[in-house]
């Protein structure tokens, strides 16, 4: 392309706002400057040599030549000393946007550079694609917050984000920070990563350092990935990051399923959901002067067979073939391998990428400290109800902890918002942690996992919750939090099912040794798998009539109708957790005591298989903790006793004193 047309690409540039006819005259010329320095500056960057200095200053000159020898009516003086943006300007103010298009195509013909003009020609669709395509992403990505925390309130997306810890590492493993216990970090990463934002993905400086055009953004279940996709996109569409792309199409997988089963081409897909993209010719998807940027959010909602081996190599983005087939093409590098693709997922199960890929991986880690805080600050427009929601999550050491999840937050939210709606911004607010991991566990495996699985019968969600809760019991005991392969293949459950579907584990990889590394799997976080073990313990006596702390497991139906009674259960339990001078069972007999609450009990009911109800025992409880504090057998353990009082909805103060 010739040098001397960074005047004519500046008119194109206020043409293309023109056709959009969405902007005032001042919005449009700022929006032109900024256009045109960007212009500017990838022409500068071709200008090499002193000899083709010289042709772009011969260029320019000629082009403000041919200006004032055909519109000398608009300038006092020959524009030849002029500033290319002051000439602009001045072109603006007299002729208006649509006319110095024009005028524009009018001197480069005259200069004979058709060439030149079937660029401007393209840049000026490619701008007004832009805008339509921005103005399509707004209305998708940047109306109301899906977030469970205001679903019954209308507000914008920007209102409530908090900004999101994604670490430039990963195999981090999951957070392992605990209350009571001190464990030992369970990642092969020993190394802290950088706190990256969405900004740095893909920035203009990290490609200049980097050839990888594919990046995985991955984390565990609630961790925020998704919001951080919508963050990047509406950050491109208000120019604020990812300026360097020309488009950035969203294609996510769930809306890619509507393509299974179907013939069809990439660039089909794509004018599908962005029919506007039909103006855009087939090479501006694969040129230098348009690079695109595509965001696949979600593979784990894709149920298709990664085969990297057998599936046949693609890559016209034009061809017809099976949504699978450009899924493995794109992960493969092959498919517009000018673009950048970011692909989020959660931990990965079964190798997604081939080994001869060149990619990079980052991980979403949620919530810092300080983002916690802004995030109530933000749900909560009362700063009254923000300052109590923030209190009682700093009340209590393990809700707090959890908050690192932003899915945990917006429950935690969720569950303030409706006691300050029924009882008054001074309602007092839940003791107990039971309620909100019951919450989170049900979100994980029923509403989250309806995006990527078929539907389970109670039957089978009560099964699999069972052996999980089994596995998490046992580990429990011998103060494990690593599931090796040995482990998983007892529990007769699949690891895709536990990590991908229902998302309370997660998966990494370990280095026992210096050149050998496994995979290795944990709950994503030590108290989830305290809860299921916990849940674990409480079903078998629900349902089956079990104590599991008993030596010989007693029948059934003698355990139901013979006097096996809930209190045994529980004497069981404290016993037991009192010998444990680690407090490795201290969170999980918080759990199972407030599993006695009625309001646990009411939403844990579709688990259990009796149509009797579970006798309430939270006075007995209540009775069986005071005596056991009194006696003070356990001092070091009389303070998570008080916190089963708590889970039982009892003043510890009263309590104790009584």
């Amino acid at each position: 392309m010739g040098q001397g047309l960074a005047p004519a690409l500046s008119y194109t540039s206020l043409a293309t706002e023109s056709s959009a006819e969405m902007e005032d005259e001042d919005m449009a010329t700022t929006r032109y400057n900024e256009i045109d320095t960007k212009i500017s500056l990838n022409l500068s960057t071709r200008v090499k040599t002193k000899e083709d200095t010289v042709k772009f200053e011969m260029d320019v000159k000629r082009f403000k030549t041919t200006l004032w020898k055909n519109y000398q009516q608009s300038f006092n003086t020959p524009p030849s000393s002029t500033d290319t943006l002051d000439l602009v300007d001045h072109m603006l103010d007299c002729y208006g946007l649509e006319a110095c298009l024009q005028i524009t195509q009018t001197i480069l013909g005259e200069m004979g550079r058709s060439r030149e003009i079937s660029f401007l020609q393209a840049l000026c669709i490619r701008n007004e694609v832009r805008q339509s395509l921005c103005e399509t992403l707004k209305r998708k990505y940047g109306g109301e917050c899906e977030d469970l925390a205001i679903q019954e309130e209308k507000r914008q997306f920007d209102e409530v984000f908090t900004d999101l810890f994604i670490s430039s590492t990963y195999d981090n493993g999951p957070n392992i920070e605990h209350e009571v216990m001190n464990i030992e970090k369970l990642d092969s990463n020993q190394t802290a990563g950088m706190h990256i934002s969405t900004k740095d993905i893909f920035s203009a400086e990290r490609l200049q350092h980097s050839n990888i055009r594919l990046i995985l953004l991955t984390g565990v279940a609630g961790s925020g990935k998704s919001t951080a996709v919508r963050k990047l996109i509406l950050d491109w569409i208000e120019e604020q990051s990812q300026q360097h792309n020309s488009f950035l199409f969203p294609l996510p997988f769930r809306e890619l399923k509507q393509f299974e089963g179907s013939n069809i081409s990439l660039l089909q897909i794509i004018r599908t959901l962005y029919p506007e993209t039909i103006k855009l010719r087939n090479e501006d998807f694969r040129c230098d002067d348009c690079p695109i940027m595509f965001v696949f959010d979600g593979l784990d909602d894709y149920s298709g067979k990664l085969d990297f081996e057998n599936t046949e190599l693609l890559c016209d983005h034009t061809e017809q073939t099976t949504l699978n087939t450009i899924v493995v093409n794109i992960l493969r590098g092959r498919l517009l391998y000018r673009g950048l693709f970011l692909v989020t997922l959660r931990s990965q199960v079964k190798r997604c990428i081939p080994w001869d890929t060149p990619y990079d991986e980052i991980e979403m880690r949620g919530f810092d400290d300080p983002e916690k805080d802004k995030y109530f600050k933000r749900i909560f427009k009362d700063p009254a109800q923000a300052d109590r929601v923030i209190a009682y999550v700093r009340s209590s050491k393990t809700l707090s902890i959890m908050c690192h999840l932003p899915l945990f937050c917006s429950l935690v939210a969720n569950e303030c918002r409706r006691i300050f709606r029924e009882q008054g911004t001074q309602a007092e607010l839940p003791r107990g942690i039971t309620y909100m991991y019951t919450k989170l566990m049900l979100a994980l495996i029923r509403q989250q996992r309806a995006f990527r699985a078929p539907d389970r019968s109670p039957d089978e969600e009560r099964d699999f919750l069972m052996k999980l809760g089994k596995l998490a019991f046992s580990m429990l005991e011998k103060g494990h939090f690593k599931i090796t392969k040995s482990n998983w293949k007892d529990t007769g459950i699949s690891d895709e099912e536990a990590v991908i579907n229902s998302g309370l584990c997660t998966q990494y990889l370990t280095k026992p040794f210096v050149l050998f590394h496994e995979k290795v799997l944990s709950f994503i976080h030590p108290t989830m798998q305290e809860y299921l073990a916990a849940l674990y313990a409480f079903l078998s006596f629900v349902n089956q009539g079990k104590n599991i702390f008993e030596q010989q497991l007693k029948n059934k139906l003698k355990g139901m109708f013979k006097g096996q009674k809930p209190m045994e259960l529980y004497k069981s339990a404290v016993d037991r957790s009192l010998l444990c001078e680690d407090g490795k069972l201290d969170i999980f007999l918080r759990f199972l005591f407030g599993m006695s609450l009625q309001t646990n009990l009411d939403i844990l009911q579709p688990l259990c298989t009796l149509s009797t109800k579970w006798p309430t025992v939270t006075e007995d409880a209540a009775a069986l903790i005071r005596k056991k504090i009194r006696e003070n057998q356990y001092s070091c353990r009389n303070l998570n006793l008080q916190h089963c009082l708590e889970e039982l909805g009892v003043c510890v103060s009263e309590a104790v004193s009584s």
